[in-house]
Protein backbone atom coordinates (compact mmCIF):
# COMPACT_ATOMS: atom_id res chain seq x y z
CA UNK A 1 0.00 0.00 0.00
CA UNK A 2 2.79 2.39 0.93
CA UNK A 3 4.59 1.58 -2.33
CA UNK A 4 1.43 2.34 -4.32
CA UNK A 5 1.08 5.73 -2.60
CA UNK A 6 4.68 6.62 -3.46
CA UNK A 7 4.16 5.63 -7.11
CA UNK A 8 0.93 7.64 -7.23
CA UNK A 9 2.71 10.69 -5.82
CA UNK A 10 5.54 10.41 -8.37
CA UNK A 11 3.09 9.95 -11.26
CA UNK A 12 1.02 12.95 -10.16
CA UNK A 13 4.15 15.12 -9.90
CA UNK A 14 5.36 14.15 -13.38
CA UNK A 15 1.97 14.77 -14.95
CA UNK A 16 1.30 18.08 -13.25
CA UNK A 17 4.84 19.47 -13.51
CA UNK A 18 5.75 22.86 -12.12
CA UNK A 19 3.60 25.83 -13.01
CA UNK A 20 5.38 28.71 -14.72
CA UNK A 21 2.70 31.26 -15.38
CA UNK A 22 3.73 33.89 -17.92
CA UNK A 23 2.33 37.34 -17.18
CA UNK A 24 2.42 40.73 -18.87
CA UNK A 25 5.83 42.31 -18.38
CA UNK A 26 7.77 39.07 -17.81
CA UNK A 27 11.19 38.77 -19.45
CA UNK A 28 12.52 35.33 -20.40
CA UNK A 29 16.19 34.93 -21.31
CA UNK A 30 17.25 31.67 -23.03
CA UNK A 31 20.68 30.42 -24.12
CA UNK A 32 21.86 27.24 -25.80
CA UNK A 33 23.26 25.56 -28.89
CA UNK A 34 21.82 26.84 -32.16
CA UNK A 35 22.52 25.45 -35.64
CA UNK A 36 22.03 27.09 -39.02
CA UNK A 37 21.43 24.20 -41.43
CA UNK A 38 20.98 25.58 -44.96
CA UNK A 39 18.21 24.21 -47.16
CA UNK A 40 20.06 25.92 -49.98
CA UNK A 41 19.81 26.28 -53.72
CA UNK A 42 21.56 28.57 -56.16
CA UNK A 43 21.41 29.82 -59.71
CA UNK A 44 24.20 28.94 -62.11
CA UNK A 45 27.44 30.83 -61.49
CA UNK A 46 28.10 33.18 -64.40
CA UNK A 47 31.42 34.55 -65.62
CA UNK A 48 31.19 38.18 -66.74
CA UNK A 49 27.42 37.79 -67.11
CA UNK A 50 27.53 34.66 -69.27
CA UNK A 51 28.07 30.92 -69.08
CA UNK A 52 26.96 28.20 -66.68
CA UNK A 53 29.87 27.17 -64.48
CA UNK A 54 27.80 25.23 -61.94
CA UNK A 55 26.00 25.84 -58.65
CA UNK A 56 27.17 26.40 -55.07
CA UNK A 57 26.22 25.08 -51.63
CA UNK A 58 26.64 26.36 -48.08
CA UNK A 59 27.50 24.15 -45.10
CA UNK A 60 25.99 24.08 -41.57
CA UNK A 61 27.41 25.70 -38.45
CA UNK A 62 26.57 25.62 -34.72
CA UNK A 63 27.05 28.52 -32.32
CA UNK A 64 25.80 29.95 -29.01
CA UNK A 65 22.26 31.25 -29.41
CA UNK A 66 20.63 33.78 -27.09
CA UNK A 67 17.00 34.86 -27.12
CA UNK A 68 15.13 37.42 -25.09
CA UNK A 69 11.34 37.32 -24.88
CA UNK A 70 9.07 40.06 -23.56
CA UNK A 71 5.59 38.84 -22.61
CA UNK A 72 2.91 41.26 -23.76
CA UNK A 73 0.38 39.18 -21.85
CA UNK A 74 0.01 35.56 -20.70
CA UNK A 75 -0.33 34.26 -24.27
CA UNK A 76 1.63 36.69 -26.47
CA UNK A 77 5.39 37.30 -26.48
CA UNK A 78 7.90 39.19 -28.61
CA UNK A 79 11.28 37.45 -29.03
CA UNK A 80 14.62 38.71 -30.34
CA UNK A 81 17.15 36.11 -31.49
CA UNK A 82 20.90 36.79 -31.32
CA UNK A 83 23.94 34.52 -31.60
CA UNK A 84 27.70 34.42 -31.84
CA UNK A 85 28.75 34.71 -35.51
CA UNK A 86 28.09 31.71 -37.73
CA UNK A 87 30.86 30.66 -40.11
CA UNK A 88 29.95 28.90 -43.36
CA UNK A 89 32.11 27.30 -46.03
CA UNK A 90 30.95 27.74 -49.62
CA UNK A 91 31.66 25.04 -52.22
CA UNK A 92 30.79 24.29 -55.80
CA UNK A 93 28.07 21.64 -56.07
CA UNK A 94 27.86 20.96 -59.81
CA UNK A 95 29.36 21.63 -63.23
CA UNK A 96 32.91 22.90 -63.73
CA UNK A 97 33.16 24.06 -60.10
CA UNK A 98 31.84 20.84 -58.52
CA UNK A 99 33.54 20.23 -55.12
CA UNK A 100 35.69 23.33 -55.54
CA UNK A 101 36.37 25.16 -52.26
CA UNK A 102 35.19 28.66 -53.09
CA UNK A 103 35.54 30.47 -49.77
CA UNK A 104 33.88 31.24 -46.47
CA UNK A 105 31.79 33.88 -44.75
CA UNK A 106 30.57 34.86 -41.30
CA UNK A 107 26.98 35.91 -40.76
CA UNK A 108 24.61 37.11 -38.05
CA UNK A 109 20.83 36.58 -38.43
CA UNK A 110 18.99 38.71 -35.81
CA UNK A 111 15.32 37.74 -35.92
CA UNK A 112 12.31 39.42 -34.31
CA UNK A 113 9.35 37.08 -33.72
CA UNK A 114 5.79 37.51 -32.50
CA UNK A 115 4.89 34.38 -30.48
CA UNK A 116 1.64 32.81 -29.30
CA UNK A 117 1.45 30.56 -26.20
CA UNK A 118 -1.87 28.64 -26.20
CA UNK A 119 -1.65 26.83 -22.84
CA UNK A 120 -2.99 28.13 -19.53
CA UNK A 121 -0.89 28.89 -16.47
CA UNK A 122 -1.43 25.45 -14.92
CA UNK A 123 0.74 23.73 -17.53
CA UNK A 124 4.46 23.14 -16.95
CA UNK A 125 4.81 22.54 -20.70
CA UNK A 126 4.33 25.73 -22.68
CA UNK A 127 4.39 25.15 -26.47
CA UNK A 128 4.39 28.17 -28.75
CA UNK A 129 4.43 29.22 -32.37
CA UNK A 130 5.60 32.42 -33.98
CA UNK A 131 6.18 34.39 -37.14
CA UNK A 132 8.62 37.20 -37.65
CA UNK A 133 11.19 39.08 -39.68
CA UNK A 134 14.88 38.37 -40.18
CA UNK A 135 17.86 40.49 -41.16
CA UNK A 136 21.05 38.62 -42.08
CA UNK A 137 24.35 40.43 -42.52
CA UNK A 138 27.46 38.80 -44.05
CA UNK A 139 31.02 39.80 -43.17
CA UNK A 140 34.60 38.44 -42.97
CA UNK A 141 34.06 36.97 -46.44
CA UNK A 142 37.13 35.36 -48.02
CA UNK A 143 37.93 33.39 -51.17
CA UNK A 144 40.06 30.24 -51.10
CA UNK A 145 43.50 29.58 -52.57
CA UNK A 146 41.90 26.72 -54.52
CA UNK A 147 39.56 29.15 -56.25
CA UNK A 148 42.37 31.57 -57.00
CA UNK A 149 44.46 28.77 -58.50
CA UNK A 150 41.52 27.64 -60.66
CA UNK A 151 40.95 31.21 -61.87
CA UNK A 152 44.67 31.76 -62.47
CA UNK A 153 44.94 34.77 -60.16
CA UNK A 154 46.95 35.47 -57.02
CA UNK A 155 44.13 37.27 -55.26
CA UNK A 156 40.35 37.64 -55.47
CA UNK A 157 37.55 39.03 -53.32
CA UNK A 158 33.98 37.96 -52.58
CA UNK A 159 30.97 39.86 -51.27
CA UNK A 160 27.49 38.70 -50.26
CA UNK A 161 24.50 41.03 -50.13
CA UNK A 162 22.68 41.37 -46.82
CA UNK A 163 19.19 39.84 -46.66
CA UNK A 164 15.74 40.72 -45.33
CA UNK A 165 13.19 37.89 -45.08
CA UNK A 166 10.42 36.28 -43.07
CA UNK A 167 10.75 33.56 -40.45
CA UNK A 168 8.50 30.99 -38.78
CA UNK A 169 9.00 29.18 -35.49
CA UNK A 170 7.64 26.41 -33.26
CA UNK A 171 8.99 25.62 -29.81
CA UNK A 172 8.27 24.64 -26.24
CA UNK A 173 9.34 25.64 -22.73
CA UNK A 174 9.26 23.16 -19.85
CA UNK A 175 9.32 24.58 -16.32
CA UNK A 176 11.83 23.15 -13.86
CA UNK A 177 10.64 25.55 -11.17
CA UNK A 178 9.10 29.03 -11.04
CA UNK A 179 12.20 30.63 -12.66
CA UNK A 180 14.21 28.04 -14.61
CA UNK A 181 13.09 26.20 -17.74
CA UNK A 182 14.24 23.95 -20.55
CA UNK A 183 13.67 25.07 -24.13
CA UNK A 184 13.64 23.56 -27.60
CA UNK A 185 12.74 25.46 -30.78
CA UNK A 186 12.87 25.12 -34.54
CA UNK A 187 12.91 28.05 -36.95
CA UNK A 188 12.73 28.38 -40.71
CA UNK A 189 14.33 31.55 -42.03
CA UNK A 190 14.06 33.01 -45.53
CA UNK A 191 17.60 34.17 -46.45
CA UNK A 192 18.48 35.17 -50.02
CA UNK A 193 21.74 36.73 -51.16
CA UNK A 194 23.78 37.52 -54.24
CA UNK A 195 27.41 36.38 -54.19
CA UNK A 196 29.90 38.30 -56.32
CA UNK A 197 33.55 37.35 -56.83
CA UNK A 198 36.00 39.78 -58.39
CA UNK A 199 39.15 38.15 -59.75
CA UNK A 200 41.39 40.40 -61.82
CA UNK A 201 39.20 41.73 -64.62
CA UNK A 202 36.67 38.90 -64.25
CA UNK A 203 33.48 38.77 -62.24
CA UNK A 204 31.67 35.61 -61.11
CA UNK A 205 28.14 35.99 -59.79
CA UNK A 206 25.21 33.91 -58.56
CA UNK A 207 22.01 34.26 -56.55
CA UNK A 208 21.78 31.92 -53.55
CA UNK A 209 18.72 30.96 -51.47
CA UNK A 210 20.09 29.74 -48.12
CA UNK A 211 16.69 29.30 -46.40
CA UNK A 212 17.98 27.40 -43.35
CA UNK A 213 16.31 25.27 -40.73
CA UNK A 214 17.50 26.60 -37.37
CA UNK A 215 17.08 24.27 -34.36
CA UNK A 216 18.01 25.42 -30.85
CA UNK A 217 18.07 23.66 -27.47
CA UNK A 218 18.96 25.31 -24.19
CA UNK A 219 17.91 26.61 -20.81
CA UNK A 220 16.03 29.72 -19.80
CA UNK A 221 15.36 32.00 -16.85
CA UNK A 222 12.27 34.11 -16.19
CA UNK A 223 12.72 37.54 -14.65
Amino acid sequence: MKKNKVLLLISTTLLSGVCMAYEAGDMVLKAGAITVSPNDSSDQVTLNGAGHLGKVSVDSNTQLGITGTYMVNAHVGVELLAATPFNHNIKGSSGAINNLDIGSTDQLPPTLTLQYYPMNANSALQPYAGIGINYTTFFNTDTSSSLNKTLGVSKSSMSLDDSWGWSAQVGADYALNEKWLLNAALRYIDIDTTATINAGGNRLKTDVSIDPWVPMVGVGYKF
